[in-house]
Parts: structure tokens; C-alpha cells; sequence
């Protein structure tokens, strides 16, 4: 039995780990690295493994940092079956098609391509891929339902907690008559999420593969991050400015309407507050989570089930095309602008910040995790000024970092999953490599492994 890794090793993003068993070969996500231009053209390189060669994909969850690069498995030859849960089926269809349909416009003569002389990249799959890959989602699973994959291996999807439908999976695979339990934390939840349900214990394993994402620090406490952001959007308003924030479509979106729901019933807000959600992607996703009602805290579940949308506050406009979208630079106060993506990477955000960025009496808050080379990284790590479609842009409005939205366990999150594992080996993933070594100092009773990209090993 073999373990390799091919994606997310030493880095965040690209989630892409391959367990090879009893001649079968089954692929725990396959993501888009996502930050600087340099990792757009590692997406497009060669995979580390066949692609027609894989059985099984078990997807953890929708993010694009583990389905994006699915079109593209499909496109160079795969041609086994996709599983994941309901959830995360409806919403992988979303992201993947919108990846497309991005890459596809980026890749028009006319796109706003920052590097002047130079033709834009050719897209990594069309929209035509991505809906011949999602033909191989062929099922999907329930939490806690065991499912046959062949040849002696099943795999279990436990709540992970991190979005809708999002999961760690246990693969028991047997080979020469041994079975050992391999456990895939996926991006794990921390457990605050107004929205969603706290993930479980984990179950036993001999094998963890753990993300680290924030292996090296502790989240600001979930109360006073919903306090810091109410007085962030008092003060933006009182300086007569907008506040803008950069948020994952899938999740993020979604705790940010219904906190900002709960701040105007509790009078944090003013009912007239126009708040402006510019991502068609994060509308659908609004739109699935009234359909997965098993995912969400008993209290969000009543609100759904007795017709009152705890998504849907006062002044909330939903801006679906472009020319809505286009017209919101001409709101100069007042506003709340929620856009993706949450690391700036592109999407309709890169705009709202140029426009938005230079003027001190806005503000721009971001409360997800920004990988190294991304436009939210540099701007959170103060640079001034940055560079946009082309164009340098000052820093002048007030930046603000809430990190206690993240939608990821913390140092002590991460400690503690592990050990309830028991896994006498432990391999560390997505993360950056200071967070890795800070949080493998701190794990006892396990053997660490830092696995580098291809890297691969005997269980």
C-alpha cells in the first residue's frame, strides 16, 4: 500500500493525495493551486500520476482548492467515478463551472490581463470539460454511511464542519491481508460557525493526514470577532465610506449574511444598511443551503423550516450580472460589498478594491485565509501600493483582519482532532511550512511526516 501527495505539500492550496491498494488507485481531491501566476502554470503542468489510471475520486469538499482541478483530470483521461456527499456534489458543480467560465473569459483577447505584451494564458478546461466532469459523479453519500469502493476498500464521510457538506473520510483498504485505516481530515471546521453544525470526534486510524492551515496560532474568540466587525461598519460609515469584503462564495458568504442579520435585530446595524452581495456563485450556494438543512445548528434549521431565511436581512441586494455589478462603483458611502474571491485571486472583488482601496474613509475587511502571492496577502501584509489590472493603486483605506471567522480549526482545533485519532503516523498538509513545524513540535505519540510534492510512502 502506497501514499503519495500531489498537492498542498508545503503549500495551502492544490489539495491532491493518491493511496494506491491492492492494484486499485483512489485520489482524495484534486485542486487548483491558487496565489501567483507561477502556480496558474503549475496547475496546467503534469499531475505526478496518470490520469486515467485513478478508480476513485473522493472529493472532501467544494472549495477550489480541492475540486478545481477535477475538469482537468477528466480532460487528460479519467475515467472512474467521482463520490462525494449531496452537499458537496450540488456545490462542486457551482465552483467548477464558474472556474471555467473564468478562465474561459480570461482568456479572451480583450480580458484584463495584468502582464502588458504578453498573451493572456490559455484556459486550463472550458465549461464544456467541466460538464463532461461532472458526469463522473455518479454517487453520493450520506455522514457515517460506509461506502464499497471494490477489492476490500470502503470509505466513510464524517462532518469535517468546515462548509456545507464538507468532510474528513476514512479509507479502509486491505491488501495481502491487512486492513489499515486511513484518515483525511479534508479542511477542518472550528467548531464556532453560527451556521453549521460543530464536526464530531473523528474516528480511530492508523494512518491522519491533516491539514494545518492555521497549525501555528489561535483564533480570536468567534464574539469578539462579530463585535470588531459591527464597529468596523459603524466607524466605515461614520467616516461616510463603504466597507468591502473579500469573501469565499461558499460558506463565508452565508455566516456573513446571517451575522449581519442577527447585528440589525440586535440594533449593532441600521435596518437601512444597502448591503450588496456581487457573486452569482455565492447566491446559488445561499440558494442550496435552504436544501441541506441536516448540515446547519437546530436554530438556523427552525428558521428555514418556519419560511423565515435568516440569510435574508433588510437592504440585502443580490447583483448577478455584470452591468449590476459595474454600477456599484458609482455608491461612494453607505455600502456593504461582499464579492469573491476571499484571496482577491480574481472575481469581481479585484474591481470593487480598486475602486474602494484608495479612499480613506473606506474600509476593507478580510476574514478568511490569504495564501502567500495572493492580492489579500499583500494587502494584509501592508503593501502600498499594489498593483491592479495593470494599474498601481495606493493603500488608503482602513484594512481590517478578523481572523475568528475562519472557516478552519486553529493550533488547539488541530491538537486535539489529532489525538482523538490515535494515528500512530501523522502526515501534515495544507499549510504553509512554518505553520507545519510549529504544529509538529507540539504532537506527541505520533510519527510526523512533511511530505514534499510527489513524495510518496509504504504504509
Amino acid at each position: 500500500m502506497r501514499l503519495s501527495f500531489h498537492g498542498a505539500d508545503r503549500d495551502v492550496t492544490g489539495s491532491c493525495h493518491l493511496v494506491e491498494c491492492a492494484g486499485r488507485k483512489f485520489l482524495i481531491d484534486c485542486g487548483l493551486f491558487q496565489g501567483s501566476r507561477q502556480l496558474a502554470e503549475e496547475n496546467g503542468g503534469d499531475f505526478g500520476f496518470d490520469p486515467a489510471s485513478i478508480d476513485v475520486v473522493l472529493l472532501t469538499h467544494a472549495h477550489l482548492d480541492h475540486c478545481g482541478r477535477l475538469p482537468l483530470l477528466s480532460k487528460r483521461g479519467f475515467r472512474g467515478e467521482i463520490i462525494t456527499t449531496t452537499a458537496s456534489r450540488e456545490l462542486a458543480k457551482l465552483v467548477m463551472l464558474d472556474a471555467a467560465h473564468l478562465q474561459e473569459e480570461e482568456a479572451r483577447p480583450n480580458s484584463h490581463w495584468p502582464q502588458h505584451g504578453a498573451a493572456p494564458p490559455e484556459p486550463l478546461y472550458s465549461v464544456a470539460d467541466a460538464l463532461k466532469c461532472l458526469e463522473a459523479f455518479k454517487r453520493s453519500t450520506r455522514y457515517g454511511e460506509p461506502v464499497d469502493l471494490g477489492e476490500g476498500a470502503r470509505a466513510t464521510f464524517v462532518s469535517a464542519g468546515h462548509i456545507l457538506g464538507s468532510a474528513s473520510i476514512l479509507l479502509e483498504a486491505t491488501e495481502a491481508g491487512r486492513t489499515l485505516r486511513l484518515l483525511f481530515s479534508g479542511d477542518l471546521g472550528n467548531g464556532t460557525d453560527p451556521l453549521l453544525l460543530p464536526p464530531p470526534a473523528p474516528p480511530r486510524a492508523d494512518v491522519a493526514v491533516m491539514e494545518t492551515t492555521y497549525g501555528d496560532r489561535l483564533h480570536k474568540p468567534m464574539d469578539a470577532s462579530i463585535d470588531e466587525l459591527y464597529r468596523a461598519i459603524a466607524d466605515t460609515f461614520a467616516r461616510g465610506g463603504n466597507v468591502v469584503i473579500p469573501a469565499f462564495a461558499l460558506e463565508r458568504a452565508q455566516e456573513l449574511l446571517f451575522l449581519l442579520n442577527q447585528g440589525i435585530e440586535k440594533s449593532r446595524l441600521k435596518p437601512s444598511t444597502q448591503t450588496f452581495l456581487d457573486s452569482p456563485m455565492a447566491i446559488s450556494a445561499t440558494e442550496i443551503f435552504a436544501r441541506h438543512l441536516e448540515d446547519l445548528r437546530p436554530e438556523a434549521a427552525r428558521l428555514f423550516q418556519g419560511g423565515h431565511d435568516p440569510l435574508a436581512l433588510p437592504g440585502l441586494r443580490f447583483t448577478r450580472d455584470r452591468a449590476q455589478s459595474a454600477a456599484l462603483s458609482n455608491i461612494h458611502a453607505g455600502a456593504i460589498i461582499m464579492a469573491g474571491s476571499g484571496m482577491a485571486t480574481g472575481g469581481r472583488i479585484v474591481h470593487h478594491l480598486q475602486h474602494n482601496l484608495s479612499r480613506p474613509e473606506c474600509s476593507v475587511i478580510f476574514v478568511g485565509y490569504a495564501a502567500n502571492g495572493t492580492l489579500a496577502r499583500r494587502i494584509i501584509n501592508g503593501q502600498d501600493p499594489v498593483r491592479i489590472f495593470g494599474e498601481d493603486i495606493p493603500v488608503r483605506a482602513k484594512i481590517y483582519t478578523i481572523d475568528g471567522f475562519s472557516a478552519h480549526a486553529d493550533q488547539a482545533g488541530l491538537l486535539k482532532w489529532q489525538e482523538s485519532t490515535g494515528a500512530a503516523r501523522t502526515f501534515l498538509t495544507h499549510g504553509e511550512e512554518g505553520s507545519m513545524r510549529s504544529i509538529a513540535s507540539r504532537l506527541a505519540k505520533t510519527q510526523v511526516e512533511m511530505p514534499a510534492p510527489n513524495q510518496g510512502f509504504d504504509l
